[in-house]
């Protein structure tokens, strides 16, 4: 009998396959043609197209202590950390993903992608 730091074989491929009957190794290239594939194709992300996200577009920092920032009134300017021209940091869900540019669509203003950031995924 395994103890609780045991996992059973079908465990690990969700049940998918029984676990050898003779004690021995699992072969491993039987367990992930179990797991199916990473999506192909548009269709295959149907399932997350209505989960919400938050998309954030920062144009620049500051920071200042409370007494500096209770001074601030109407009409009040605040220096960012960026110069004018200098990319945006675009963010979906707090992670950064793009950079791009302030763009002006009829009478508001929207984004334009220039470049996608990859990070790895850890």
């Amino acid at each position: 009998m395994a103890d609780d730091n045991d996992l059973e074989l079908n465990e690990l491929a969700g049940g998918a396959s029984p676990a050898p009957s003779d004690g021995g190794m699992v072969d491993l290239d039987e367990v992930i043609a179990d797991v199916p594939d990473k999506p192909r194709s548009a269709a295959d992300l149907e399932a997350v197209y209505d989960i919400p996200v938050q998309v954030s577009a920062v144009l620049g920092k500051s920071s200042m202590q409370v007494n500096q920032l209770l001074k601030l009134g109407r009409g009040a300017v605040v220096e960012l950390d960026r110069k004018v021209g200098e990319a945006i940091d675009i963010y979906v869900n707090n992670r950064l993903v793009a950079r791009g540019e302030v763009v002006v669509v009829e009478d508001r203003l929207g984004i334009t992608m220039t470049e996608i950031i990859k990070t790895d995924r850890s």
